[in-house]
C-alpha cells in the first residue's frame, strides 16, 4: 500500500476515534512510519476528530527533529521509540478513552492481564480465549524521555506486542499497518470495557 493510501487510512481512523470519544479535547496523537528514518506525527493541539493530512508533521526517528519548525505532539518521543524498537510496526495510535484511563488506575500492578475473552482473537496471533494477553502499565511521567527509557527497558526484558497503558493517561497501541493498529485499538477497547465492567460487578 502506498504512503498516500496509508495516510488516508490514518486520517479516517482519527475521525473514527474522534467519533468514539476516545480522544477528547485535543488529546491523543497518531503516527505513521514513512521509512527507516522518518515518520509522520500529528501536530500538537489538533482535534483528532477533524484532522486532515496536512496536520501531520515529518519527524526524524533518531532525534525527533522536525524540518518545517511546526510543533509535533509533546509525546512524539514515544512514537519514535516504538518505531526504533519494532521495525515491523507501521502505525501508532495513542488514545485517552475513559475505559483505558480508569482501568490503568484500577490495576495496581505493572501489567494488565486479559484472559477468557473471545475478543482476544482480534489481536494478531491470538488463537484462543484461553491464552493470557499481557498489557504493560507504566506510571505517567511528564518527562517523556524518562518514560521512553522505562518503556525501552521493559521491551528489552519482555518485548512489547500490541501496546501499553500509561497510568491515568491512556493507551498506546500499534500495528504493522494502519488497519491492523485500528483493529488492535478496537479489540483492546472492547476488552478493557469488559474487564472494567467485570471488576465493578465483582466489587458489589
Amino acid at each position: 500500500m502506498s504512503y498516500h493510501s496509508e495516510l488516508a487510512e490514518l486520517v479516517a481512523a482519527c475521525h473514527w476515534i474522534g467519533a468514539k470519544g476516545w480522544c477528547p479535547a485535543t488529546g491523543g496523537n497518531m503516527s505513521l512510519r514513512l521509512d527507516t528514518e522518518t515518520c509522520l506525527v500529528t501536530e500538537s493541539g489538533k482535534d483528532k476528530g477533524s484532522l486532515s493530512d496536512t496536520d501531520f508533521l515529518k519527524v526524524r526517528l533518531a532525534d525527533n527533529g522536525v524540518a518545517d519548525g511546526r510543533r509535533p505532539s509533546a509525546e512524539t518521543g514515544l512514537h519514535t521509540l516504538i518505531y526504533r524498537l519494532l521495525p515491523e510496526i507501521g502505525a501508532v495510535l495513542h488514545t485517552h478513552s475513559v475505559n483505558a484511563t480508569v482501568l490503568s488506575r484500577a490495576e495496581k500492578g505493572t501489567e494488565l492481564s486479559l484472559s477468557g475473552y473471545e475478543m482476544q482473537k482480534s489481536l494478531s496471533g491470538q488463537q484462543t480465549h484461553l491464552d493470557t494477553v499481557p498489557i504493560p502499565i507504566f506510571d505517567n511521567d511528564q518527562d517523556i524521555d524518562a518514560l521512553a527509557m522505562r518503556v525501552a527497558d521493559h521491551h528489552r526484558r519482555q518485548p512489547l506486542i500490541y501496546g501499553f497503558l500509561v497510568r491515568g493517561h491512556g493507551l498506546y497501541c500499534f500495528g504493522r499497518t494502519v488497519a491492523e493498529a485500528r483493529r488492535h485499538l478496537d479489540g483492546l477497547e472492547f476488552l478493557f470495557q469488559c474487564e472494567l465492567t467485570r471488576r465493578l460487578l465483582e466489587a458489589k
